[in-house]
């Protein structure tokens, strides 16, 4: 028997874009929340009341400039804690750096190559999670320098991978905004759900 595949996201909108594209007789998908501690929470339900092949992240997500184009899909080789750390005089310092613990969760590395095949065209590098997301070029611009393999921002993937302990995760993002200053105006959600459709269609085949 085949276990299912576990797709998690943010909203039910997200959920729907994913089911829109989704083979129902093989993968399971949930909406738990928003933020990186309530994907964690719920995503830690879902697995521990069900058995499931792979876990993986999806939803939109902002994309830094000059790495990942609005519309673009995003594949995360890490999903990273962005946030999860300590300010300092010097600046940021991450929570591997304070002697705490792991800030940086890596892809299954052959489901991560699965899903690069089955989707063409996708950007394949880092993700960062964020409990706020960015909003001003002066955060963005730090952000960019200290993730230099970052492609997309969003708020859930670490805790998600977290949460999967020790089955094979991944990320999948599609790109609604840039990365930066917040221009409602300039979102193109419609899009974003759309790629994220097209992209849902080619998981199963991956993961099965």
């Amino acid at each position: 028997m085949h276990l299912p595949l576990l797709v998690v996201t943010a909203v039910p909108a997200e959920a729907d874009a994913v089911r829109a594209g989704a083979d129902p007789d093989h993968v399971v998908v949930a909406p738990v929340g928003v933020g990186p501690a309530a994907a964690a929470a719920g995503t830690a339900r879902l697995l521990a009341t069900g058995r499931y092949r792979a876990v993986i992240s999806a939803g939109i997500a902002g994309g830094f400039p000059g790495r990942a184009p609005v519309g673009a899909t995003v594949l995360a080789t890490r999903s990273i804690a962005g946030d999860l750390g300590a300010e300092t005089p010097d600046g940021f310092l991450t929570v591997d750096e304070l002697g705490f613990g792991e800030s940086v969760v890596n892809a299954d590395p052959t489901l991560l190559q699965a899903l690069t095949t089955e989707i063409p065209g996708a950007i394949v590098g880092d993700v960062v999670t964020l409990s706020t997301v960015t909003g001003t070029q002066t955060t963005a611009d730090r952000l960019a320098k200290s993730y230099p393999q970052a492609v997309a921002e969003a708020m859930e993937g670490y805790g998600v991978a977290v949460a999967a302990a020790g089955l094979p995760f991944a990320e999948l993002r599609t790109i609604s905004n840039p990365v930066g200053p917040r221009d409602r105006a300039a979102w193109r959600l419609k899009e974003a759900f759309a790629a994220l459709s097209t992209a849902s269609a080619r998981l199963w085949t991956a993961c099965g």
